[in-house]
């Protein structure tokens, strides 16, 4: 009984320190990378100026500029002047057929600076990005003057579109 026992455990011990020569093993390694591209989304609410009564004063009204950046991305807003035939940075148009109504978009609410592409005395916005998850916030701020020029427009739904430029 000794003898089978001791050839048992004898023969347990040799082979835990014996590889398996049919079944070799070798091992390696792999670098895993990415690289982060800058990347910039942006989207803007409406600017509506609601009613205007010719002779009661000017009416003013503002929109929100939502930009979303990776992180660490610096970009410049730019506004352009708008699609109605006429518009400029100095005196951006709204158009009801051939009629017009005089606006325009500033970067304050004290309407000091007109926000546009950065030319002829008109000022951009800017910002760094905190994280694709995470928007900033732009408000623009719109004036409708009571000038002569809108106290003698026609009655009629006036409108003109604003493209927002984000630059990364």
């Amino acid at each position: 009984m000794h003898k089978g026992w001791l050839a048992a455990v004898t023969a347990t011990t040799l082979m835990a320190g014996v590889t398996d020569a049919a079944n070799p093993t070798v091992t390696t390694t792999f670098a895993v990378t990415a690289t982060v591209q800058p990347n910039c989304t942006t989207s803007a609410t409406a600017l509506g100026f609601g009613n205007y009564t010719p002779g009661n004063g000017p009416v003013a009204a503002s929109s929100n500029i939502t930009v979303n950046c990776t992180k660490s991305t610096a970009y410049t807003i730019a506004l352009n002047p708008g699609t109605t035939t006429g518009d400029s940075f100095t005196q951006r148009l709204m158009a009801s057929g051939a009629n017009i109504l005089q606006y325009n978009l500033y970067t304050t609410a004290a309407f000091a600076t007109v926000w546009g592409d950065g030319t002829g005395g008109t000022a951009t916005q800017t910002g760094t990005g905190a994280g694709k998850a995470t928007a900033s916030t732009f408000k623009v701020y719109g004036r409708l003057p009571d000038s002569a020029a809108n106290q003698a427009a026609l009655p009629g739904s006036y409108s003109d579109t604003i493209t927002v430029t984000v630059t990364y």
